[in-house]
């Protein structure tokens, strides 16, 4: 159990550009936040840090888009050629309304527009580009744990967080794209509680509040800080990624 967290924005963490080296620039925004990396620590790190130094851009100029795209375009509003990027990033159109097109990205989890983004990166007026989410977002996670773990001797947790709505909820919040290192999902079920109840459905989704918490200072506008330490979590080693956190759609009531 854990008593006390402590989380951390890194100091001095630059504008990341594809092909840059994550971990030497991790390790140095450490130094310059007086902080040195500790066995059971947690990284999380925004979408947008990965996704950028895997180059996952896309320019708008460079896309013909499908009639489908065209139509959905017309029904909500939206770039015809943003939206043939989403169709081509996604297993299936969940939901749409003006502005907004939900799907269920082709990595499993639902999400809005797949997750392309065009905030927070520089882009030329005459041909915009917008930034897609990394291919393999476990794959990036592992590699930046065993990289970490290669320079600094140090086993680190890593999160991969995003943000997203929920259906039964206003504003978005941080979730996990993607861990390595620990057990992302808990499943109580067969414990007691404290009146020796039986738990019969309770499953904690420990990656996604690491997520939340970690978005919390990260911010959503100009703050800047993309990523975060996390210490004291106490989490269950695990040798998986994310998966276990994906709701199959059978047992998806909103789908």
């Amino acid at each position: 159990m854990t008593a006390q967290l402590e989380l951390t924005a890194l100091k001095n963490f630059p504008l990341i550009e594809p092909r840059d080296d994550l971990v030497a620039i991790i390790i140095q925004s450490l130094k310059d936040s007086g902080l040195v990396l500790e066995n059971g620590d947690v990284l999380v790190l925004a979408q947008k840090v990965i996704s950028k130094a895997e180059n996952r851009y896309a320019y708008l100029n460079d896309v013909k888009p499908s009639e489908h795209a065209i139509a959905l375009g017309k029904k909500t509003d939206k770039d015809a050629r943003v939206v043939d990027l989403i169709l081509n990033e996604s297993n299936a159109v969940v939901r749409h309304r003006k502005g907004v097109i939900i799907v269920e990205h082709s990595l499993g989890y639902v999400h809005a527009n797949a997750g392309i983004d065009q905030s927070n990166i520089q882009s030329d007026a005459t041909n915009p580009r917008v930034l897609l989410l990394p291919k393999n977002p476990d794959a990036s996670a592992a590699n930046l744990r065993f990289e970490l773990k290669q320079q600094t001797g140090v086993e680190a947790a890593v999160i991969i967080n995003d943000s997203a709505g929920r259906a039964w909820r206003e504003g978005t919040q941080g979730f996990a794209i993607a861990t390595a290192g620990f057990k992302p999902l808990l499943d109580l079920v067969g414990q007691v509680d404290l009146f020796e109840r039986q738990l019969e459905a309770t499953k904690v989704a420990v990656a996604d509040e690491l997520a939340a918490a970690a978005s919390f200072l990260m911010g959503q506008a100009a703050e800047g800080a993309p990523v975060v330490l996390i210490r004291g979590a106490k989490l269950v080693p695990y040798h998986l990624g994310s998966c276990d956190l994906i709701r199959e759609r059978a047992h998806d009531l909103f789908r």
